[in-house]
């Protein structure tokens, strides 16, 4: 089951979850509980920490939640802020994705980000993992990079989203036809 943030990210062939994490793991279990797919893929866009160039396709079974706070030694977690899902992708890359409710403008942080090793970040696919692993549903996301974690993300992701959709696009027909 193909599965997208929806609003200004909407493929005809994925059903909208909705923004952000908290929205994406509700309405994702709503689907899967009445759907039960075999598998749950994320496809959307997201924002390079530097690693991966705009318009990459970059698939993906593993995400963090971590907020800069942790970054700065001003916030800590008791929750595990790393998962992987078990399942396979076509063209792995190992990419890591961050997931917040907040987009990173700064980057000095963006460069904390990569020292971590992790590579992009997107607003639902850590809660896309959790909700698939708590219903016990392999996962994955592949994603097209459409900005830098920068001052320009906004301006950027604004710029380029079209394009890096139909290019997304593209590549799920070639590879998931």
């Amino acid at each position: 089951m193909f599965v997208c943030a929806g609003e200004s990210e909407q493929f005809d062939f994925a059903e909208p979850i909705g923004i952000g994490m908290v929205d994406a793991a509700i309405r994702l279990t709503r689907l899967c509980l009445e759907r039960r797919p075999d598998e749950v893929i994320f496809v959307g866009t997201a924002g390079s920490y530097g690693r991966h160039r705009i318009f990459d396709i970059v698939e993906s079974t593993v995400s963090t939640n971590i907020e800069t706070g942790l970054f700065e030694g001003k916030a800590y977690t008791p929750i595990d802020n790393r998962i992987k899902s078990g399942s396979g992708v076509s063209r792995e890359t190992n990419a890591i994705v961050n997931s917040s409710n907040y987009i990173t403008t700064n980057p000095v942080l963006a460069k904390r980000y990569l020292e971590e090793g992790i590579d992009l970040e997107n607003m639902e696919f850590y809660g896309v993992l959790k909700t698939a692993a708590a219903l016990g549903i392999p996962a994955r996301g592949i994603f097209v990079v459409t900005n830098y974690c920068d001052t320009n993300a906004h301006r950027d992701f604004l710029t380029n989203q079209a394009k890096a959709m139909t290019l997304l696009t593209e590549y799920i027909r070639d590879t998931h036809a």
